[in-house]
């Protein structure tokens, strides 16, 4: 399956959850819930809170970070539940693509009443 293909069953996997859920829960509770609702349901592949190393000249640089969601290998989801989207947002997860080699990343805020308007989607030199 294609970056763009797991990016769908995301998107409408995250919409199933928010209008269950509702705007302006904790963010765990939607990676939960979100988490769920692709391994379950959509029987995809997704690591939970996946940490990654950080390499500075070859050398690890500590912990590095952790990412929401992954999944398939192929997707990064960063969640939050926030009053609006901030550009270190963005920043973040187009570093966190860089870092990993991950081609697509989905920034998701369901603080939004439609969530269609909190989804942030960006690409790292994606071949579509």
């Amino acid at each position: 399956m294609v970056e763009n293909e797991i990016s769908s069953i995301i998107i409408f996997s995250a919409i199933k959850v928010h209008r269950a859920l509702g705007p302006g829960l904790l963010e765990s509770v939607y990676e939960a819930a979100l988490y769920y609702e692709l391994t379950v349901n959509c029987g995809l592949e997704v690591k939970r809170q996946y940490p990654f190393k950080v390499f500075y000249d070859g050398q690890p640089m500590g912990k590095g970070f952790r990412a929401d969601l992954i999944v398939e290998n192929k997707v990064i989801i960063e969640l939050k539940s926030v009053s609006e989207i901030s550009k270190v947002f963005k920043k973040t997860l187009y570093s966190y693509l860089v870092l990993t080699d991950i081609h697509l990343g989905l920034l998701l805020n369901f603080n939004e009443v439609y969530l269609k308007d909190g989804i942030v989607r960006m690409v790292n030199e994606l071949n579509e």
